[in-house]
């Protein structure tokens, strides 16, 4: 599992187990923005599973899903998809587009460049 890809519809499912911490089928489809029939949830989890993102334990006649891997994990690797195909493989080009959105608050950037500094020390 070294590179990690959700399609649409399974990003959408992890990103409510990673939200939640675990849930039901029931609990899932009732948390997503999409209404969605119980069975497609099922069968995005029961894919999931499948492919070691998702391990569930039994809870009374259904199941509690857990995510099995984390999210900064999966960040990391769509970030590098993305960094690869959108931006030629230029970490600059890339943190140069985060840090011109107009959106981010002064709080995150200021966060953003307290982790820039502290880098910068181990380098020293």
């Amino acid at each position: 599992m070294t590179d990690i890809h959700f399609p649409p519809r399974e990003l959408a499912v992890m990103s409510v187990l990673w939200r939640l911490g675990s849930a039901t089928v029931a609990d899932v489809r009732d948390a997503m923005d999409d209404d969605l029939a119980y069975t497609s949830v099922l069968s995005a989890l029961q894919t999931l599973t499948d492919k070691g993102y998702v391990r569930h334990e039994p809870e009374g006649r259904a199941y509690r899903y857990f995510p099995a891997v984390a999210a900064e994990r999966a960040g990391r690797s769509a970030l590098t998809r993305i960094k690869d195909a959108i931006y030629q493989g230029s970490a600059e080009r890339m943190f140069t587009q985060l840090v011109s959105d107009k959106q981010l608050s002064r709080e995150e950037m200021e966060r953003m460049r307290s982790l820039l500094d502290e880098r910068l020390g181990e380098d020293a």
